[in-house]
């Protein structure tokens, strides 16, 4: 950029001042502090009397992905107008600005007591082995993406027999539940887990619980980050796309929460060589998941699920044994009342203003292996305070398992909000019995009321691609006793 305007085209959102400060000598970082909190696609406007900054500030813009749109001068004054990376001009998803996402439609009203899964659903084995040569980059996306498409159908074909009304991809696109966005952000990438050994306090006891899962550890991956991350292209986007092809039920879409991300993705000596700190990694976190829920939601995502279960390892982790999920608790952690502040302002950044009765906050007490020894034990009640003041329409929650406790801590969550419960133990073999499965949905009716009651499993069938914990029959044999016993609940407090 060579030319001098005598005013900026746009306004900005946020300016300051910094002298004659140059590039090299902390103005970059000045610049780094005040453009962080904006969201993508909004003005910085900086001021400086230093010359060098007029041929050093073009290179900053572009080698960070931020846009410098213009420049002015006034004296010895320059001012310079960037606008962040990720802009709607710039991102080839862009979100829909949040006034036109649709906040009331009859098209996303559920009833009470209706069923749905938590998100994932077993895989064929050939897909895991397709997904597993893509990842690796020995298959073209191309065609992984067609053999994708084949599970999905099956996935949504089995949930449709089931009956439930609300139906999900089964995540087969996924390696797991959340690691996958290392797949779609940029500067990030997915190491097998083994690499990171090193990085816990204790590589052969951690070695020893991956072993639990009796898959390689070179096929449980972890998002690594190398760079400043950003989201240029849809983390879930193109899963909603494509699974609009096989069904006209209302969608559900499960998206790791930013805590959770945070935790994963923040490893010491890997990550600090793009953050100076695990509060600016989880600041792009926060507006690459932002950007995501608005654009799901803008194209007719029905429920947009935030998956939060670290939540649980901050007050129910202990040194005998229980790792919530192991891909989370690899990196920095203070003690859990700070955990729980920092965790709550994240979730709140990402959905205050989104559409409260669309989004959904799921959390469980381990999912990666069918030993119950090996999951965490406690009630929700260290977690109320927390989850009471999140704008969340709805809570999918494990309950059938005993670890999860019982019901009445839940009683202080808001009136407002909606109860998913877990009916069914998707650890288990067994199917629950109609009797079973009512008698849990009639203890969350008496606590609850029928009207805020939704029926689900306590958590993904198959939250790893390589270790599902149901075969796809089990599977839909829990759901549709799920549906059964929601049917005659529904027939008995007369739910139209």
């Amino acid at each position: 950029m060579t030319d001098w305007n005598a005013k900026h085209p746009f306004e900005s959102h946020v300016q300051f001042d910094g002298g004659n400060l140059d590039c090299g000598n902390g103005l970059l970082l000045l610049i780094r502090k005040h453009i962080d909190p904006l969201r993508a696609g909004q003005f910085l406007e900086v001021r400086s009397t230093d010359a060098t900054v007029e041929d050093d500030l073009p290179s900053w813009s572009r080698l960070t992905g931020n846009e410098l749109i213009s420049r002015t001068r006034t004296g010895d004054v320059r001012s310079y107008l960037i606008r962040k990376a990720g802009s709607v001009a710039r991102s080839s998803v862009p979100s829909q600005p949040l006034a036109e996402l649709p906040q009331f439609d009859s098209r996303f009203t559920l009833k009470p007591l209706s069923v749905m899964g938590i998100g994932s659903w077993p895989r064929p084995a050939w897909l895991v082995s397709a997904l597993h040569e893509w990842l690796a980059g020995r298959l073209p996306d191309e065609t992984f993406q067609s053999y994708a498409d084949d599970a999905v159908r099956l996935s949504v074909a089995a949930q449709e027999r089931a009956g439930v009304d609300v139906v999900s991809d089964g995540e087969q696109r996924r390696d797991n539940y959340a690691s996958f966005v290392g797949t779609r952000l940029d500067n990030c990438q997915l190491i097998p887990i083994s690499d990171l050994l090193s990085y816990v306090d204790d590589p052969a006891k951690f070695a020893e619980e991956l072993r639990s899962l009796d898959v390689p550890l070179e096929h449980v991956r972890h998002p690594a980050v190398f760079g400043r991350i950003s989201r240029t292209q849809p983390l879930a986007g193109h899963e909603l796309e494509r699974l609009r092809r096989f069904t006209n039920k209302p969608i559900k879409i499960a998206l790791p929460g930013p805590y959770l991300l945070t935790r994963t993705m923040w490893l010491e000596c890997v990550s600090d060589k793009a953050y100076p700190d695990r509060e600016s990694l989880a600041q792009d976190i926060v507006l690459a998941l932002r950007q995501e829920a608005e654009y799901l939601l803008a194209n007719g995502t029905a429920i947009v699920q935030f998956d939060e279960p670290v939540l649980t390892e901050v007050v129910f982790a202990r040194k005998t044994a229980g790792r919530s999920f192991m891909c989370g608790t690899l990196g920095e952690k203070k003690p859990p009342e700070e955990e729980l502040a920092f965790a709550s302002g994240l979730i709140r950044a990402v959905i205050d203003g989104l559409p409260r009765h669309r989004v959904a906050l799921h959390i469980c007490r381990g999912n990666w292996s069918r030993d119950e020894s090996l999951a965490l034990t406690g009630p929700y009640t260290p977690l109320v305070s927390t989850l009471k003041n999140l704008s969340v329409g709805m809570f999918f929650l494990e309950m059938a398992t005993p670890r999860a406790g019982e019901l009445e801590p839940l009683a202080e969550l808001p009136e407002t909000c909606r109860i998913g419960v877990g009916v069914v133990n998707q650890k288990l073999d067994r199917v629950e019995t109609l009797a079973e499965i009512v008698a849990k949905a009639e203890a969350a009716i008496a606590q609850f009321g029928p009207e805020r009651v939704l029926l689900n499993p306590d958590c993904g069938f198959a939250t790893f691609a390589d270790n599902p914990l149901a075969s796809a029959e089990v599977a839909e044999r829990k759901l549709a006793a799920i549906v059964l016993a929601s049917r005659e609940l529904q027939n008995k407090y007369g739910v139209v």
